[in-house]
């Protein structure tokens, strides 16, 4: 079934191409939502929610744009919305204090690798993962970061500098890297983590 085929079906509720639009981009969109969750459950919920407002809103699709970057647009304003809705962001650190990867070898040598990665960003308290992952990962700038948390923008220049410290300790820790790495561009291969 094409992409077209999908989007056409499911604006008009079929169910045959809601479920193969489901089949064909479930699998990312859930690693996703594992990045800023606190526990699988979390990202299935997360996952659900994603889903169906996509499935509300596909009449909005212009066909201006990458079908799958609208889908993930609205996956990770749901993450965002479900931390705020359950308070997330309270429990780790307070704001206000601030299975398809494409890597380049010499950066991340294994895919192995990228996992025990992803699950060192994950034990950063939330307020600095869910900045990290927004604006090294899915790319929002720091203003947009504060307006979608609510939270100044200087308030997330922080919280992503605290992150990447953070995180190379981690990193460091678990001997997944060796010594301080300068420049942190390779997060970006984690992108369709």
């Amino acid at each position: 079934m094409t992409e077209q085929a999908i989007i056409t079906g499911c604006l008009h509720n079929d169910a045959a191409a809601q479920r193969e639009l489901y089949n064909r981009y479930s699998p990312k969109m859930l690693s996703v939502c594992y990045r800023f969750a606190q526990s699988r459950e979390d990202a299935e919920d997360m996952l659900q929610e994603g889903f169906i407002k996509v499935f509300t809103q596909i009449h909005t699709f212009q066909n201006k744009g990458a079908f799958e970057g609208w889908i993930r647009r609205i996956i990770v304003h749901t993450c965002i919305n479900f931390l705020k809705k359950y308070k997330k962001f309270n429990e780790n650190v307070d704001l206000a204090q601030a299975n398809y990867l494409q890597v380049k070898e010499e950066t991340i040598p294994s895919i192995m690798q990228a996992r025990q990665i992803i699950e060192c960003i994950r034990l950063l308290p939330i307020g600095y993962r869910t900045v990290l992952n927004l604006y090294a990962l899915e790319g929002y700038s720091h203003k947009e970061i504060g307006e979608m948390l609510d939270i100044e923008e200087s308030t997330s220049r922080s919280q992503y500098t605290r992150s990447k410290a953070m995180l190379e300790v981690i990193l460091i820790r678990k001997k997944i890297i060796e010594k301080p790495k300068e420049d942190f561009s390779w997060l970006v291969a984690l992108k369709n983590k």
